[in-house]
């Protein structure tokens, strides 16, 4: 049986988390509401979206954890916003919320949509939150709505015959 993705996001009836990074809160805002518009321009409703603050980036993974554990949650949405400094440590914190991201995915069943962005400069972070390169955030919401839609319709096909 061949299950299709579909092209479109329909939001109706999930219920979505995103945790937001409030580091670099002047690109952040702007990948959250564009996040909030794309999940209500796919049919959602503003009371299905569960919307919670990060102090950072490196946060993300707890919150996403917290929101991907319940189980009126359907997806989760991971916003920040990352930019190399003068140390690696940028690195460091991309790397552990990827890795989170995906082991949270693993182990609660549900997608972890990645709306972090990991720019070299503030110009480029500022371009990619609506700017010239458009809105990852809206971006990830799509993925977070398509992926969830899939998982659904993945749990309603009936198991195979027995080997």
């Amino acid at each position: 049986m061949h299950t299709e993705v579909p092209l479109a996001a329909d939001s109706r009836g999930l219920r979505i988390g995103v945790a937001t990074s409030r580091y670099h809160h002047e690109v952040t805002g702007p990948l959250l509401e564009g996040a909030c518009r794309a999940f209500r321009e796919a049919g959602g409703s503003d009371d299905d979206l569960i919307l919670v603050d990060a102090p950072g980036s490196f946060e993300l993974v707890s919150i996403a954890h917290a929101l991907a554990s319940r189980a009126d949650v359907d997806a989760v949405v991971g916003l920040g916003c990352i930019l190399t400094g003068e140390t690696t440590h940028d690195r460091y914190i991309c790397e552990a919320v990827a890795n989170g991201f995906a082991a949270i995915t693993a182990q609660c069943g549900k997608p972890i949509a990645f709306g972090v962005l990991t720019c070299q400069s503030y110009e480029q972070a500022t371009a990619r939150a609506g700017g010239a390169k458009g809105n990852k955030g809206v971006e990830a919401m799509e993925a977070a709505i398509i992926a969830a839609r899939a998982v659904v319709r993945i749990k309603r096909i009936p198991p195979g015959r027995p080997a």
